[in-house]
């Protein structure tokens, strides 16, 4: 059996994912998800002047709340529905965050903390685009990351030179020496696998989602 075919039940699908932490939030599945986040919360805290030695605890909460929480959340098959769920946690984690120490933070330009929030809850507006943008950046950088070991690494550069760096097929496989065939099943087979890892959490019709 190949690398490839083992790898597939390697890891649940995001979607999956989210289904047993609901039924179960303890299990290796939510420090899967624990560790894929921290990051992005931190970088956002930072946006909204949490110093560093007040952002891992804060990041704590954001996940503590999720994690009591997702039993509560319901995707439906929404796009972007676990994105908007979570920069809601994370906009009234960080209300608190600032309310509780009565002041305000020297904001970047006119805006104080309450009216940035109050941006970044508004779905329109520029800060929650980019928070929609990012967090799709984001979570689709690090499923590769995840996924690239899962397959040969002939697949992964055929895929690569094609879905992301616009390749021909056909110039793919002269230039590597495999057949056409070879190229296009590369690119469907990481392209699925990467569709199974972020369904739930990312979707698919984002442009930042190599196309099938």
């Amino acid at each position: 059996m190949t690398r490839e075919r083992t790898a597939l039940n390697v890891h649940e699908t995001s979607l999956s994912l989210l289904e047993s932490l609901r039924q179960s939030p303890e299990n290796e599945g939510w420090n899967r998800l624990a560790d894929l986040y921290t990051p992005l919360i931190r970088a956002w805290l930072r946006r909204y002047d949490v110093q560093d030695s007040d952002a891992s605890d804060l990041v704590q909460e954001v996940l503590l709340a999720v994690s009591k929480d997702l039993g509560k959340f319901e995707h439906r098959g929404q796009p972007g529905a676990f994105r908007g769920w979570l920069k809601a946690i994370l906009i009234n984690r960080l209300r608190k965050f600032w309310r509780a120490r009565n002041r305000r933070p020297q904001a970047r330009g006119d805006s104080d903390i309450d009216a940035r929030l109050a941006q970044l809850v508004d779905p329109a507006s520029d800060i929650s685009q980019t928070w929609d943008r990012e967090h799709d950046q984001y979570v689709l950088r690090q499923l590769m990351a995840l996924a690239e070991p899962q397959f040969e690494p002939k697949t992964w550069k055929a895929f690569c030179r094609v879905s992301l760096e616009g390749a021909k097929p056909d110039v793919v496989a002269q230039e590597m020496g495999i057949s056409l065939n070879a190229v296009c099943l590369a690119k469907s087979r990481v392209t699925r696998r990467l569709r199974q890892e972020s369904a739930g959490l990312i979707e698919s019709s984002s442009s930042f989602f190599p196309k099938s």
